[in-house]
């Protein structure tokens, strides 16, 4: 697959959105309004997990309505390490969807934490803890030429 170059502002805007669902199930709790909130979470991971995050509705948005009043980004990154951050992500909604389906109150409330807490460095601080996995793993198994 072409290394497809993106705008590394717009991850970061995705980001909002997913620390606004993920605190927002937080607050409704293992219940079923909390458990549907992460659903919706998770279903809003699966294009960016499997093509990218350019890929997704707040992919989308970013183009449409952000991007266009933004100055160029002063540089671009790889679409793979944001990708993988999406992977992590829709792991952690469908480990705290099941949590909650199956009653497990604590692992709803653990991994929806993760995914809040990786929500907030990414959107806040833009810190993306997937990327940054991404690439030790990458560092690790590559050979030097």
């Amino acid at each position: 697959m072409k290394d497809i170059q993106i705008d590394p502002r717009g991850p970061r805007f995705g980001a909002f959105w997913q620390l606004a669902f993920s605190v927002s199930a937080l607050i409704a709790g293992a219940n079923p309004v909390g458990i549907a909130i992460m659903a919706v979470l998770l279903i809003l991971f699966i294009p960016g997990a499997i093509i990218g995050p350019q890929a997704t509705l707040q992919g989308w948005v970013f183009r449409k309505a952000i991007r266009p009043r933004l100055d160029p980004p002063k540089e671009t990154e790889s679409f793979r390490p944001p990708r993988f951050a999406q992977q992590m992500g829709i792991t952690f909604c469908i480990l705290a969807v099941s949590s909650g389906v199956l009653g497990f109150d604590t692992g709803f409330y653990v991994f929806t934490g993760f995914v809040t807490f990786a929500s907030f460095l990414n959107s806040v601080f833009d810190l993306c803890l997937g990327c940054e996995i991404y690439l030790l793993f990458k560092r690790a198994t590559t050979r030097a030429a």
